[in-house]
Formats: structure tokens, sequence, C-alpha cells
């Protein structure tokens, strides 16, 4: 093999000492042509560039992994597998080698498609607790059979590189609320600056340069936090580079193949549960002999204090319709009777809707992510039974309401009852005053006698009810005895004469 030092023998001997190829060739054992060629590329160095590259381990491999890059070729973008994975799935049937001779195999293939292309970075460094990244993508996956569209709201601590994947039905500025609430309390505090995109739900107008309006609300959550936002320059995505990879390892990793769960609840648990079973088992990019949890835990103490929750809601106000009934979000959601004429603000949660007037609650329900779908509480409507009783058998509010317990015993049993209807809403406008535990207890023990009408129950309810404590007299001055009187029963004996 030549080296430099056997070169420069070469070069010495021709051009210095006047030797010929021949010569040079029997003094160090090497063939004329090699001599020749050195001398004529006038290079001082070595050099072989490899017509073929061998793969040893991947030889009997190589038509296997064309079949498998071929048949993810003709996937769509959001079922396409990662070379990652492609390697996973090519150990499983039973090749030996390592990731770095497919990986070589992809890319002299890719360039031979003319399909290969790169990008420069500026890489980035952070220190402990200073920085955290959000990002939302789009995944798919199949709840309760039906295949749905998922935001996965995603966060990651730039130093630690720790991970915060949950899904949303949306991208709405309530969901930005809970998603930064609910990992910010699983990192057990938060950083000092967090950098966005130019979101609309953080930005409200981009100026030239770093100046950016961010949105009022979104303000008072940073505040909340004690984060200072960071936005993006446009179309610069490498400017959060970090969470733009987690993005696209997330969609690799845990959501292919398609997850199949009932429920989004599920959906969220399964994937904290995987967020933090990935970082105990994979390195930290930069200090590869620690797993990213272990820098996670070493970066906690420089977290910024997590300050509770946040009441991140989104405002609006709404008018009450006559059937106790305000629109929102293309569904409609019923109130209290009491609330009618007048307007309510409503306040979206990301899993509730509440709505308040004159600073006190007047409905709160679990909010609906449907269309033209509406969300009645019964409850709202009793005190108009107490007008219209007759409402009762056919009122919309009222189908297929489930009493607890002894009290839809006691409802069953008024159905047969000529003014059943009647007395039952006097058990449930009770049941506001005196709440239901009561109203239920009272109804179980009028069963129990063998009775079912208003009039036990409420007996049973009054009798129920703690007697208020007697008002406290206090005597005036005036009546005050100065001497305590005394005791003579002989007074009584002279009334017998």
């Amino acid at each position: 093999m030549l080296v430099v030092e056997t070169i420069a023998r070469i070069r010495r001997a021709h051009f210095v000492q006047g030797k010929s190829i021949k010569a040079i060739a029997r003094e160090l054992g090497l063939a004329r042509n090699t001599v020749r060629k050195i001398l004529r590329s006038g290079s001082t160095s070595p050099a072989y560039e490899r017509e073929v590259q061998p793969r040893p381990k991947l030889g009997q491999w190589t038509e296997e992994l064309e079949r498998r890059l071929i048949a993810n070729g003709r996937q769509s973008r959001g079922e396409r597998l990662g070379l990652i994975r492609i390697f996973e799935d090519l150990r499983g049937t039973g090749y030996q080698g390592g990731y770095d001779a497919v990986r070589r195999y992809d890319t002299a293939r890719r360039r031979r498609q003319g399909t290969g292309g790169s990008d420069a970075f500026v890489p980035l460094t952070f220190a402990p607790g200073e920085a955290y990244q959000f990002d939302w993508s789009h995944e798919i996956v199949l709840l309760r059979g039906v295949t749905t569209t998922i935001k996965a709201a995603q966060v990651r601590l730039c130093h630690s590189r720790m991970l915060f994947v949950r899904a949303y039905p949306r991208e709405t500025q309530e969901m930005v609320f809970d998603a930064h609430d609910r990992a910010f309390a699983f990192f057990r505090g938060t950083c000092q600056r967090g950098i966005y995109d130019n979101m609309t739900t953080a930005v409200d107008a981009v100026f030239v340069g770093r100046e950016r309006a961010f949105n009022r609300r979104f303000l008072q959550m940073c505040s909340h936090y004690l984060v200072e936002p960071t936005a993006c320059t446009p179309a610069s995505g490498w400017e959060k580079g970090q969470v733009e990879n987690q993005v696209n390892v997330v969609r690799e990793r845990f959501f292919k193949p398609r997850l199949r769960f009932a429920t989004l609840a599920e959906l969220n648990a399964w994937l904290l549960d995987r967020c933090v079973r990935y970082a105990k088992g994979h390195p930290h990019p930069e200090r590869r002999d620690s797993p990213v949890w272990e820098m996670f835990e070493a970066e906690r103490p420089s977290l910024v204090r997590y300050a509770g929750p946040f009441d991140g809601f989104h405002s609006k106000a709404a008018s009450v319709s006559k059937t106790c009934l305000v629109q929102f979000d293309k569904n409609k959601y019923s109130v209290m009777s009491q609330a009618v004429g007048r307007p309510v603000e409503v306040h979206a949660y990301a899993d509730r809707i509440v709505m308040r007037q004159d600073g006190g609650i007047v409905a709160s329900h679990e909010r609906c992510f449907g269309r033209e779908q509406t969300i009645y509480d019964p409850w709202h409507y009793v005190p108009v039974l107490a007008r219209k009783p007759g409402a009762m058998r056919n009122g919309a509010p009222f189908k297929d309401w489930i009493l607890p317990g002894a009290l839809g015993r006691v409802r069953q049993k008024l159905k047969g009852v000529a003014d059943g209807d009647r007395q039952m809403v006097k058990i449930l406008s009770a049941a506001l005053t005196d709440g239901l535990p009561a109203v239920e207890a009272a109804c179980a023990e009028a069963l129990e006698a063998g009775l079912c009408s208003s009039d036990v129950v409420l007996n049973a309810l009054s009798r129920q009810r703690q007697p208020a404590p007697p008002p406290l007299i206090v005597a005036p001055a005036a009546l005050t005895l100065c001497e305590p009187p005394i005791a003579d029963c002989a007074r009584y004996d002279t009334l017998r004469r």
C-alpha cells in the first residue's frame, strides 16, 4: 500500500537524482505503471476512490431493502416511514448489519434518482432553563373507529431535549393555554423564554425585524408563568429547529402505525407515557452517555417555579334565547332560566364551557366539538316546570333524563298517577333549595313506608331539616333584677284559705 513517504522517495529519486522509472520500480519493489502514475499525477498523497462500495452484511439483504424502499415511496406523505424505522423492521427480519450501511445505500439510491438534497444550518446552544420551543402538528388517528385529524401540541426544553406531546381537536387559543399549563405542570417549572412561530393565537401583527404585536390574552399567560415570548422570523423554521425535528420524530415513532383509541383522554395518557419512555431510552444528542431523562432531571432545578394553572379561556359575549339556550361554536348550551333576557359571557376552555352573568356562574357544560348539537342540563329548566308542569312529559331537556336512585324510582311510580307530573315537579323544585342528597333520602324514606306522593316526600324532607336556632334576646338594663327572687312555696298555701 502506498504511503506519503513512498511517494516522496519516488519523486526525489526521479526529479532530483534523475533515476529512470525502471530503476525506481526495481529499487522500491513497485510496478512500473504505479511509479509512472505517481510521477504523471503530481500528487504527494495517495488517493483512492472506491468505485463499488462493499456491503458484506447488507449484500444479501439489498433486494429486500430495495423492495421496502420502493413500497415506502408509494405511500402517502403522512403514512411514509423514516429510514430508521425501515432499518429497525429489516433488523426484525434477520438483518445483522448496522444502520450506516442502510443509510449509505439509501443516499446512493437517492443520488442516482436525483432526489437527494442538503441544507446547511447554524447549530444553537442553550443554557439550562433558558428556553423552550412550541409548535403544532397535524396527525391522523382512529377515535371510536373514525379516522380523525387531531392537533398535537408539542413542547421541547432546548437544553435537556425533554419533550411533551398532547392531542387536541383544534388549535384555538384556549387549547394553547391548556397545552402550556399541562406541559409546565409535567415539567414542574418553565423556562425564561418561549420560542414560537407566528401563530395567530399568539401574534396579532408581524412588523419589521423582531417586532411583534402579541395577543393580549397570550401575554397574560406569559406574564402568569414569567415567560418572555419570542417569535421566529417568518419562513425560518430553523430558529426552532429542535421542535421541528421533534415533530418528525414523534410522527415517526408515536403515530405510526396509525393509533386507535376510544377517547382523546386515553390517547393523551398514552402519549404522556410514551414521552417518558422515549426520554428514558434515548441518549442526549450532545451527551451520548446520558439519556434525555437524566439531563431533564438535572435541568429541573434551573427551571422557573411553576406558578399554578392559568385561567386560560376564550371569552365571548352571547345572548340567551327564551328557551334558555346560548349558541357558541355552532352548538347550543342550556343556561339557568333566571338568565333569560340578558346577555351572558361565555368562557370557553379546552374541555368545558362556563357561562357567567353578573359575576356568577349560570351554566357549566362539558365542551362539545361537533356541529349543530344541543347540550341540555335538565336542572336549568326545573324552575320553568313550576309554571308549566306539563312540559315534564315531552320537554326536550327531560328526554332520557336519568335521575339517581330513589328519586328515579319515585318518578317511575308517579308516571301512572293522574297528576304525577305536577307532584314530580314539586319534588324536583325542593332539590334546588334542599339539595339533591336530602331529596333522595326523603324519597327513599317514602318508598320504605310504601307511600309515593309529593306530600309524603316533602313531609319527610321537612323533618330532616335541622330547626333554626332560636333568636337570642338581650334584656334591656331596666329589666335586669337587682336582687335574685326568693323561692317560697308556702305562699301557694295561702290561696287555699
